[in-house]
């Protein structure tokens, strides 16, 4: 956005601008942005960009200057027509302003060390650095490859987790309105929301180092809840001394909190089920069964954690001489102190956030066994899986049909293994890892499966929602949150939201149809549609 756009309100009052503006024109080189673009007519971008079949499309080495690899993005035909109108509009302006996602793709592919290609899922919108949406895996054994902040984003670990219920539509239904409440209640939401789990300096490094293990010890999670999460809900590689002072200050008060943007709790309902046996296997076969979906992250300790590895990574690249197309590009050798520091301290707001899903979990089950005079265990309120958006690990997958350790950065997108592979849990193995899709506020989500075609592909990974199709500062300006309330309110959905401002900011129209998005990957072969959940209730910062 412009400063003009950011410095005034909704009515045209001048106010001051956030303070992540400033840092983002800090970390900004627009010159360079305009220099690496050139001044080539939109036709003459679009020679670059060629489709390889019904669901993706190739950007051509040349796009930008220095590709070491192609790229690539999935998208059908509604899809698509959003991703070449951002750029003609980028191209129409002159080329100021955010990089349309198209550009941030193939500068991805320019980073060194990086192999095969640069992959946009379907969902794809421009971000800081990488697109969000956008897989990179870069060489482990090459000394030139590198870790970049942007390509894991400012909300670390930034993740979905589903729970199951016993409970029918039938029966939640005489009940929705209070059970909506007492949701909203018990969960804190809200930009400096702080939680109810009382924490201490000595428990917050703990919980960075141990990550879902902490949640088991002090009780907030169930033994089982560790099985159906990635990465069984702790990187190893965690270090707490790599976490800033101001990171923890940040993040010790909101352990428990859901936070505001597009972070959400939702009451679900199963809609359809597309693979029967898949939907089986994870005990959500019934249309009509209730369900519980959380998305959250790490965040202002993951912010912060990002934002201090940017400025350490941009003075590392100043003394090692490395360049790059766009400055929100900055990185560091993988295996440099300040690579190994990033990926410490990253590891740990990603343990931060799985412990943080996990406190809201211990809260939605309280909730509900108050409500339904009950117990979790008896209203059978498992996790089905709790996936992970913002986050880059070491994995290992075939490059030139060789096997290969890579560092894969998956930035608003999914980790998506395939039946039988050995990271995934074993009541899963006959049907791929569980691949949780939330939608926007009032609309469906979607659980699929990993396929072998994705592991190919994309290096395991798929969409992670519907992907932003209107700025925030655009959705407050054109949408009233009394029509997109009462909308909600004829589907029979009820809504508990902290500020009428979100409610603008997170209307469907602000998306893509997240239908489209999942359509896309099931089409291409990168996943599999299982289950169809529609909202009940919604609860949103």
């Amino acid at each position: 956005r412009s400063l003009h756009v950011i410095q005034r309100g909704r009515e045209g009052t001048p106010r001051a601008p956030p303070r992540f503006f400033f840092f983002f024109l800090a970390m900004t080189d627009f010159g360079n942005m305009k220099r690496h673009t050139g001044a080539r007519s939109y036709a003459d971008e679009c020679k670059f960009i060629k489709r390889i079949d019904g669901t993706s499309f190739q950007i051509d080495k040349g796009f930008v200057p220095g590709m070491n690899v192609p790229g690539k993005f999935y998208a059908n035909k509604r899809l698509e027509t959003l991703m070449f109108d951002e750029l003609k509009l980028h191209v129409q302006r002159g080329e100021s302003g955010f990089l349309p996602a198209v550009k941030q793709i193939a500068n991805v592919a320019s980073l060194p060390g990086i192999v095969k290609r640069s992959v946009a899922m379907p969902d794809v919108h421009a971000g800081y650095g990488f697109a969000i949406g956008n897989v990179a895996a870069f060489d482990m054994s090459d000394p030139k490859a590198v870790v970049s902040p942007g390509g894991v984003g400012f909300d670390i670990n930034c993740g979905v987790r589903l729970l199951r219920t016993n409970l029918l539509e039938k029966d939640v239904k005489p009940l929705q309105e209070r059970l909506a409440q007492a949701l909203f209640d018990h969960i804190p939401v809200g930009v400096g929301s702080k939680g109810i789990i009382p924490t201490t300096a000595k428990d917050l490094d703990e919980a960075l180092e141990m990550g879902m293990d902490w949640s088991l010890r002090e009780g907030y999670a169930w033994v089982e809840d560790k099985e159906h999460c990635e990465e069984y809900g702790r990187m190893l590689n965690a270090d707490p001394s790599k976490v800033s002072r101001r990171a923890k200050k940040r993040g010790l008060p909101q352990l428990g909190t859901l936070g505001a943007g597009n972070h959400y709790a939702e009451i679900q309902v199963v809609d359809e089920v597309y693979d029967k046996v898949a939907a089986k296997k994870m005990g959500i076969d019934t249309k009509g069964q209730v369900c519980v979906m959380i998305h959250s992250g790490s965040r202002g300790l993951g912010h912060q954690v990002a934002t201090d590895a940017l400025t350490v990574m941009e003075s590392t690249m100043a003394r090692l001489g490395l360049s790059t197309n766009d400055k929100q590009l900055a990185c560091a050798p993988i295996n440099s102190k300040e690579g190994q520091d990033y990926l410490s301290g990253m590891a740990a707001a990603a343990n931060y956030a799985w412990v943080n899903r996990s406190s809201m979990t211990f809260l939605a089950r309280q909730t509900f066994a108050k409500v339904f005079k009950s117990t979790p265990d008896d209203l059978d309120m498992h996790v089905i899986y709790d996936v992970s958006h913002n986050i880059a690990k070491i994995e290992e997958h075939m490059v030139d049909g060789k096997l290969k350790k890579l560092l894969v950065h998956r930035k608003g997108a999914t980790r998506a293994f395939p039946p039988h592979h050995p990271l995934i849990p074993v009541d899963y193995q006959t049907i791929g890892q569980p691949v949780l899709i939330g939608g926007t506020m009032g609309t469906c989500s979607y659980v699929l499966t990993g396929t072998d075609k994705g592991m190919k592909d994309t290096f395991g990974s798929t969409c992670h929602g519907a992907g932003r199709a209107m700025s925030r500062n655009r959705s407050r300006n054109t949408l009233d949150y009394k029509q997109v309330l009462d909308r909600l309110g004829k589907k029979g959905i009820s809504i508990r939201v902290a500020s009428p401002k979100l409610v603008m900011e997170e209307a469907p129209e602000s998306y893509k149809n997240v239908t489209d998005v999942v359509d896309s990957c099931h089409a291409a072969g990168i996943s599999k549609k299982a289950v169809k959940l529609r909202p009940l209730a919604v609860v949103k910062g």
